[in-house]
């Protein structure tokens, strides 16, 4: 190996944070661990506070790294999904389709989101579960109108079957770009130690992402 080639610095991977909304049991779990490992478990425990996972993509002519951060859709958690939502970069909001009730609650979702971050996020909804079509409560062109008036992506997907998964990722991947300019002047995001920040607020600390 030459003297310059050991000299070459290694190149830092741009790093954009998606923050996983939703209520209880939509598949927010299982739509990650299909696009991290490309499998589904018919016996996944609820999350409890915050889960965290990263993975080094290939998109547009460069490599990133996407750092998921999977959220509790329980009511005694709400109080802890505000910090991770304030420095993210996307926020993908989920509902199940054969659950009116987890759709109807998006809006309130995406209102959050908005509240933390302004427009300086891309929001996707995600109507998840398309492989139970014969339970559907949620219409199609419902979540459409719904995508168009709040201004936010919108695909249906299935994390059992993985059918649209890693289209999903894919139009994130191709959207993140032009949130670039507007993104590089207010922030930047880095690494965290999540068990030491889950624990502090489980017992009432300030912490900070930093």
């Amino acid at each position: 190996m030459s003297k310059l080639s050991q000299n070459k610095p290694n190149p830092v991977l741009k790093k954009y944070k998606l923050v996983f909304l939703g209520e209880q049991s939509v598949g927010k779990t299982s739509m990650i661990t299909r696009f991290m490992y490309d499998s589904f478990d018919t016996h996944y425990q609820a999350t409890i506070g915050i889960d965290f996972l990263s993975k080094t993509v290939y998109c547009k002519d460069k490599t990133i790294r996407l750092q998921l951060w999977d959220t509790a859709g329980q009511e005694r958690f709400r109080s802890l999904i505000p910090s991770y939502i304030r420095d993210s970069q996307v926020a993908v909001v989920v509902y199940d389709i054969t659950n009116l009730p987890s759709f109807e609650q998006t809006s309130k979702w995406i209102e959050d989101v908005r509240n933390e971050r302004g427009e300086n996020v891309l929001v996707v909804l995600v109507g998840n579960k398309v492989d139970l079509e014969s339970m559907r409560q949620v219409p199609t062109e419902m979540a459409e109108n719904l995508a168009k008036d709040l201004n936010t992506l919108f695909i249906e997907t299935s994390a059992k079957c993985g059918y649209n998964v890693r289209q999903l990722f894919k139009r994130i991947g191709d959207s993140l770009p032009d949130l670039d300019t507007e993104l590089r002047a207010h922030e930047s995001l880095q690494e965290v130690s999540l068990r030491k920040q889950h624990n502090e607020k489980l017992f009432g600390e300030k912490s900070k992402l930093m």
